[in-house]
Formats: C-alpha cells, sequence, structure tokens
C-alpha cells in the first residue's frame, strides 16, 4: 500500500511540473483558422559553438512568418541573445495565451558541423 502511495504521489508531481512544448518550423502546411507561425529563415547564426571558448557568446537572426486564416499576417525579424530576451517573449506572447518558460533556436551549433536550415526550429516552452 505504501509503495502504491509513493507512486500515486509522484506521479501526480510530475504531471504538475510537466511542461508544454511547440517547434516553430519551415513547415509550410498552413491551417485554414487561426494563427500560425513559421520560420521563414535563418539570417545569422553567430552564438559560440559547443566545444569552443569565445569572449562572445553571440546571436541568432531569424525572420518569422505570421499567419492569420491563411493569409500574411506579419513578418517579422527577431534576435536571439542575452539582451533582447524579454522583447522576444513579448512579441510571441501576442500569439500564446500560456506564460513562456524559454525561447531557443535548436538546434545549438557544435564546432566543425554545419546545420542545415530545414533542421532548424524554434523551440518555446510553456509554463503550466
Amino acid at each position: 500500500m505504501k509503495k502504491l502511495f509513493v507512486i500515486l504521489t509522484l506521479l501526480c508531481s510530475i504531471s504538475l511540473f510537466a511542461q508544454s512544448e511547440i517547434k516553430i518550423t519551415s513547415k509550410k502546411c498552413i491551417p485554414k483558422i487561426g494563427y500560425y507561425l513559421r520560420l521563414q529563415s535563418v539570417i545569422d547564426d553567430s552564438r559560440c559553438p559547443e566545444g569552443v571558448t569565445c569572449i562572445w557568446s553571440g546571436e541568432v537572426s531569424v525572420v518569422i512568418k505570421v499567419y492569420k486564416n491563411k493569409k500574411l499576417f506579419e513578418q517579422k525579424a527577431l534576435i536571439f541573445n542575452a539582451k533582447n530576451k524579454e522583447e522576444n517573449f513579448n512579441w510571441f506572447a501576442k500569439y500564446y495565451s500560456k506564460k513562456i518558460k524559454s525561447i531557443a533556436v535548436v538546434p545549438y551549433p557544435k564546432e566543425g558541423q554545419i546545420v542545415k536550415f530545414k533542421n532548424q526550429y524554434i523551440s518555446i516552452v510553456f509554463e503550466n
């Protein structure tokens, strides 16, 4: 009985702290109703690659297209770096009702590897 109680408690605590995540990709399938965000391009990625020591952490610049009811509503260039974090959170908050915990352009660069655009996306993690 004690084991069952411990297992149920753990499952409940995990579900309470579960986070939801969305990925904004370059996929071109746009729904007919509502807002839809699509990664148009990664303009520049000067983030310090894993495995390298850098003086500056760098930044990544992207273009995002926003569609509303299948029509282009807005196109926005965003720069992801330490000083633009709050500005980017506020911009994405216009389109999502949940509180945003983190935003990242994925995958993070690695030394000696080139990341293809089709493999890149924006990850938004929400708080529950």
